[in-house]
């Protein structure tokens, strides 16, 4: 009987259900949101950084990774250094430039980036083949769009503009051997992939031996942290960065959307928290001579609780399921817009959906809205049964 009574109630006043599902998605729907966005950040960065299984980069020290045109000294002795580690399986040394990119009329200028094919961890490869040899580059669609080229045509590469010869310095001719995705990249920009050598040797003597990062992959099991420690106390030219090290450094910078989230999702959950209580209110308070002949029948005050109780719970689970796919959209479409924030590499994720997380807060946005209903299902039960039939009557 409670049951149908509670439906019977909410039909009865399809408008106002309606409106108040609709008001409880809205708020799911942000809380969700900012649920994700507490933790979207710190597990995208994370799974970027191991995406291609290094632990632990070294940069020019104190710095981060291409943070500056600061560079590594002595890169070839630091290489040994760490090849010769027993608990490190791979080592990957980056340089980092700008190049000019030519083919017929069009130039335009790349990011290049100096790898050694068989342990680079800079981008996968979707045709053709890792360049190898001198004269031989990969690049990606932005670049190969740009340009008007495609796998097997010849361009031309420069390393710089010397202003005093007015000409472009460092010339090569190369053949495209591979079409590729940078990972760490972020969308629309040009960028190519380059032998370490040969980047090297186009940049002059100012570059050669030298190198903007280095990432190290150890091996299962290995103690990343104490690792890490040895390493920067064997390479003193580095700062050796963990990938915990990594996410606390970008978290710190990015702690303004932390902040925001939490924020937001504070409100969200007051809002729904608010709404239901006036819902439950008002809603007692038209019912007021309806609960005083349920209870004047024999209705226990408990069982009238629970019938207000169950159509505010329709309510927050309809609301909440709404919120759910509400929240999916538009964090799709928040994140669309924050990933085109300039610098940021294209596979990094503002939002990001963890089943237990978005349960755990959808469920806590539930049980508040259940329990705002308490007090004033519980008040409107506990009133006089005379005089409420009485004032009712007067009305």
């Amino acid at each position: 009987m409670i049951l149908a009574l509670a439906w019977a109630s909410l039909v009865r006043h399809r408008t106002r259900t309606l409106l108040a599902t609709v008001g409880v998605a809205i708020s799911a729907a942000m809380l969700l949101d900012m649920v994700m966005l507490a933790t979207g950040m710190r597990e995208s960065f994370r799974s970027l950084l191991l995406a291609q299984g290094f632990q632990i980069r070294l940069a020019p020290k104190g710095t981060l990774p291409f943070d500056t045109d600061a560079t590594i000294p002595g890169a070839a002795d630091a290489i040994r250094t760490l090849s010769a580690r027993r608990d490190v399986v791979a080592v990957s040394p980056v340089l980092g430039e700008q190049l000019h990119v030519e083919r017929d009329t069009a130039s335009v200028s790349a990011a290049a980036l100096g790898t050694l094919a068989p342990v680079e961890g800079d981008y996968k490869l979707l045709s053709g083949e890792a360049p190898r040899a001198e004269g031989e580059i990969a690049a990606n669609d932005a670049l190969l769009t740009a340009v008007g080229a495609r796998v097997g045509d010849t361009l031309r590469l420069a390393a710089g503009f010397d202003p005093q010869l007015r000409a472009f310095t460092g010339r090569r001719t190369v053949r495209v051997v591979g079409r590729v995705h940078f990972i760490y990249l972020s969308a629309g920009e040009r960028a190519v992939a380059v032998p370490l050598s040969a980047l090297q040797s186009m940049e002059g003597a100012a570059r050669r031996d030298r190198v903007s990062l280095i990432m190290v992959r150890l091996r299962d099991g290995t103690d990343v942290e104490a690792a890490r420690q040895a390493i920067e106390r064997g390479v003193p030219a580095v700062s050796a960065i963990s990938t915990t090290t990594a996410i606390e450094q970008v978290e710190e910078r990015l702690s303004y959307f932390r902040q925001l989230a939490f924020i937001l999702g504070t409100v969200s959950l007051a809002v729904g928290f608010l709404l239901v209580t006036t819902l439950v209110t008002v809603s007692v308070n038209e019912r007021l001579g309806e609960i005083a002949v349920l209870r004047a029948i024999g209705i226990r005050r408990i069982r009238i609780v629970q019938q207000i109780l169950i159509e505010g719970t329709a309510i927050m689970l309809g609301g909440a399921v709404a919120g759910l796919g509400l929240g999916l959209l538009t964090a799709r479409y928040l994140n669309s817009i924050l990933a085109a924030f300039p610098g940021l590499p294209e596979a990094i994720d503002f939002f990001l959906f963890e089943p237990r997380d978005a349960w755990i807060a959808l469920g806590l946005l539930a049980g508040s809205g259940i329990l705002a209903g308490i007090y004033p299902a519980w008040r409107g039960a506990s009133r006089p049964i005379a005089g409420t039939l009485r004032e009712e009557a007067v009305a």
